[in-house]
């Protein structure tokens, strides 16, 4: 039997490689824009169309590569960051593999031009598949320029998983924040299809994040700032008030290369205790400078994962930086007497010498054992003195408590009692209604009573009704009195594009304005004044990226749900007895009237015979 077992060729293994490297082309657009950072540029231009898949280009002022490296550094395992092993253990650039511009080039059209800054020509390479097509002398300026080309046109199942450009232009957006936030002393540029999305000169971290999430950002930042024989943290945390219901602006890096870590994650928000409800995600970008001794990035080829020597250590670091930060910023509430004016203003108007302190009398014999009070002159002395000077109080003061001794309104305070827990209301046919402590709805039925969950059954009625809405693209719209104007983040306003027809089924109206700004002109119909514009499409855009992330629904179900979810009536709203019966009404001719969008139970029935035997036990 001859030998099966055979070497693959580089095309085919560099091909394989990409498959964990390249993923999509944001993994690229990291590659490329971490290889400039290591060439020491001072200005990275980022160029893409149809958010990656025809054109990726990233363009750097960096010290350029000669024509032996131009040729090289696409050769797999080909790296000018380490020499020997041990240098993995004292790693601070970003790539180090040397496998990534190889992966790119077997799976793209690559086209390079590089020149070192005390050459007079650089060097242009052109590589389809792995194949050298064109290698000559060219006139460029200093530094390196790469064009990817046609992502994945040699492998079309590959090509056919990317998602939408909206999708995939959201994932590019992601890995250039990671990317700027970690530099802000570089000069950043990113266009795609011809539109400018960012602009950052170089500036501090703070500006960085001003100038990458909004304005708004300046009044939600506490910084951090804690030295150790450990590690370093530095960075800023968001206050609490401005947390967000999704996670997506929550950042670590350790020397200045951005991770995922769940550990350190839950060392930041345990540093929230008691200010955050439990479904709300607090924003950080938070720099972890340790000795690169002390970790081994070398765990996935991403390189987003880092194991640690002491981990608990730096968990108990994180956590006390993060919660002496928002104690030495006065985050939590504080009682400042300072600040209460109202006994200086009560005195101001007055000389000191004027003031005269409150005189207060009282009955040296009284005994609050004693059931009676002794005499009736002892009694009418104590009210004549604590009153005196104000005959027309003291004269009447008894009438206060005719009520306890009126049992017509001894009466009517009972009735009034039950509507703290039960409200009863007028009759229906034959059944009653009933509100359960501003939650739950009691409906009398011959054979017994329904318990009904109010908001999960106005939230099953909306979520049909959108779905409906969607379907027959019929949203009934309220114009608004004033149109709001809402500034996004470069990634909420992308979605907000992909979904604008959808929103607008549902009766929103909204058109862009300007750069990541959008105007919200009209409101659907159906949802309640108490929630305003701004508020409304800022929780249905959390609420979708929510569903997207845990429950993978399709675009129409999550957005009927996320609308439906923030806009139903919720536990401890009263309601009245017509307000009742339409919901009933609605709720029974839903398709799915026991379930709610959760899943959980809207209806429960208890009957008679259940009733009598709890009573027989």
């Amino acid at each position: 039997m001859s030998d099966i077992i055979q070497l693959l060729p580089d095309s085919v293994a560099n091909q394989i490689a990409a498959g964990e490297v390249v993923q999509r082309p944001a993994s690229a657009v990291k590659e490329l824009i971490e290889n400039a950072i290591d060439a020491g540029a001072g200005k990275i231009q980022l160029i893409i169309k149809d958010a990656g898949k025809s054109l990726l280009q990233v363009i750097d002022d960096g010290c350029g590569m000669s024509v032996t490296d131009a040729r090289m550094c696409f050769e797999r395992h080909a790296t000018s960051k380490i020499r020997k092993a041990s240098d993995l253990f004292a790693i601070r650039t970003m790539g180090f593999r040397g496998e990534a511009m190889a992966s790119i080039a077997a799976i793209a059209q690559v086209e390079l031009k590089t020149r070192r800054h005390e050459d007079e020509l650089g060097t242009q390479i052109c590589i389809e598949g792995s194949e050298v097509v064109k290698q000559e002398p060219a006139s460029c300026p200093s530094g390196t320029s790469i064009s990817v080309k046609n992502l994945f046109y040699n492998i079309p199942a590959r090509r056919n998983f990317l998602k939408g450009n909206a999708v995939e232009l959201r994932h590019v957006i992601d890995e250039f924040q990671r990317v700027a936030l970690a530099h802000p002393e570089i000069f950043f540029t990113f266009h795609s299809d011809g539109n400018e999305v960012f602009h950052l000169p170089k500036a501090s971290l703070k500006q960085r994040i001003v100038h990458l999430f909004g304005s708004a950002y300046n009044q939600k930042l506490v910084p951090v700032e804690e030295e150790t024989s450990i590690i370093s943290v530095k960075g800023y945390v968001g206050k609490p008030e401005f947390a967000r219901k999704t996670r997506g602006e929550q950042f670590f890096f350790v020397n200045k290369r951005f991770i995922k870590d769940p550990y350190l994650n839950h060392a930041v928000l345990t540093a929230f205790e008691e200010l955050l409800p439990d479904d709300s995600y607090p924003l950080y970008v938070l720099f972890i400078d340790i000795d690169p001794a002390k970790i081994d990035i070398n765990v996935h080829p991403t390189k987003t994962e880092i194991k640690y020597q002491d981990e608990k250590a730096i968990y108990a670091i994180m956590r006390s930086s993060v919660k002496r930060a928002l104690g030495q910023y006065n985050i939590t509430p504080t009682l400042d007497f300072d600040q209460e004016t109202g006994f200086s203003q009560m005195i101001s108007h007055k000389a000191p010498e004027d003031i005269v302190p409150p005189q207060i009398s009282f009955n040296p014999d009284f005994n609050p054992f004693q059931s009676e009070p002794k005499t009736q002159r002892d009694s009418s002395s104590y009210t004549r003195n604590f009153s005196e000077g104000r005959p027309e109080v003291s004269k009447n003061w008894g009438s206060l408590y005719e009520i306890v001794q009126n049992p017509a309104a001894e009466q009517q305070e009972i009735a009034i009692q039950p509507e703290a827990s039960i409200n009863p209301l007028k009759k229906t046919g034959e059944s009653q209604i009933f509100q359960l402590h501003n939650r739950f709805i009691i409906s009398q039925i011959r054979s017994g009573f329904m318990l009904i969950d109010q908001q999960a059954a106005h939230e099953r009625v909306l979520y049909e009704r959108f779905l409906l809405q969607l379907d027959n693209h019929k949203g009934a719209s309220q114009q608004s009195l004033f149109p709001q104007t809402i500034t996004l983040s470069p990634v909420d306003f992308e979605l907000v594009k992909e979904l604008l027809p959808d929103i607008q089924s549902l009766g929103f109206q909204i058109r862009e304005f300007g750069k990541n700004t959008v105007v919200v002109e009209g409101v659907p119909a159906d949802i309640g004044s108490n929630v305003s514009e701004v508020e409304m499409l800022e929780h249905l855009i959390e609420g979708f990226k929510n569903n997207f992330t845990l429950l993978k629904l399709n675009r129409r179900d999550n957005l009927a749900r996320t609308l439906a979810r923030n806009t139903a009536i919720k536990a401890g709203t009263k309601l009245s007895q017509e307000e009742m019966n339409n919901l009933i009404d609605e709720l029974f001719a839903c398709q799915m009237p026991n379930s709610s969008i959760s899943g959980k139970p809207v209806i429960i029935t208890y009957s008679l015979d259940d009733l009598l035997q709890k009573f027989e036990k």
